[in-house]
């Protein structure tokens, strides 16, 4: 299995709403595709406050490489990234993705 782990730094100015949107939208995207599953994500609420800006993430499980190749390569994906990207502070440089083998 593939934990696919985002970590996000969004804009100051960027709307709760906006984001609870875009992981609406990755969650719907979860359930629509093989090999996907597990949608996870929000604010975080860590107790050790040691962030450093990265206060919302993600996580989605996939079966295999391949599956995540296929999550990257849809449309809906593509689409929810541009947005994650705009929202991000400094744009991509504001996420963090780890993909691992679990």
């Amino acid at each position: 299995m593939i934990r696919h782990i985002v970590l996000i730094k969004f804009k100051e100015e960027t709307d709760e709403a906006v984001i609870n949107t875009l992981f609406a939208n990755l969650a719907t995207l979860t359930e629509k595709l093989a090999g996907a599953s597990g949608f996870t994500g929000g604010r975080s609420k860590s107790p050790e406050q040691i962030e450093r800006g990265y206060m919302h993430g993600f996580v989605i499980d996939f079966d295999s490489w391949d599956a995540l190749s296929t999550y990257q390569e849809h449309p809906d994906h593509i689409v929810v990234g541009k947005g994650l990207v705009e929202n991000a502070q400094g744009g991509i440089d504001g996420i963090l993705v780890l993909d691992l083998d679990v």
